[in-house]
């Protein structure tokens, strides 16, 4: 339930929570715009769910909601995969920077995303993530971005074809 506290709207335990539609990058509409449909905040779902919904976003142009999709994972899943998962989320946030012609936050998300997908460890071979792949894709665009160089806005991809998941 949300209610609105002067300019700014808040849950019931008065958390900010911005209800306002939003467009396809995430940026705030005005109130009773008509906005982007908005994955729900706090859905525990499978690795396997959420790698494959963070990559249909991702694919639609829609790398803020591949951001929020993500994030629920790195907030609700075990500690030893909050690396793999804060990773992912920094790239796509840093995805949605770029998209929006905010060079400066790209650089700094896809920078951090390189290196909290550094660390991943067994957690991203345990879901088939291609670390190695992703770190190719973020690097030269982090350092586009830093430079104010156009970032090239294709969208990674999370899995390698036929990547083995370890169990």
């Amino acid at each position: 339930m949300s209610m609105v506290a002067g300019d700014r709207d808040r849950d019931t335990a008065g958390r900010a929570r911005n209800a306002r539609p939003r467009d396809a990058l995430g940026r705030p509409l005005p109130r009773g715009a008509e906005g982007e449909p908005r994955a729900p905040e706090g859905v525990v779902r499978t690795p396997e769910a959420t790698l494959a919904e963070a990559q249909a976003l991702l694919d639609a142009g829609r790398p803020f909601h591949a951001h929020e999709v993500l994030e629920d994972a790195w907030k609700t899943g075990p500690a030893d995969e909050r690396d793999l998962w804060r990773g992912l989320a920094q790239l796509a946030v840093g995805l949605t920077h770029a998209a929006r012609g905010n060079a400066a936050g790209a650089g700094t998300l896809l920078g951090r995303a390189a290196r909290s997908l550094g660390t991943a460890g067994v957690a991203a071979g345990r879901h088939g993530v291609d670390v190695a792949g992703l770190l190719r894709w973020a690097e030269p665009r982090a350092a586009a971005a830093q430079t104010g160089a156009p970032v090239d806005l294709t969208p990674p991809r999370l899995r390698s074809t036929g990547a083995e998941v370890t169990r």
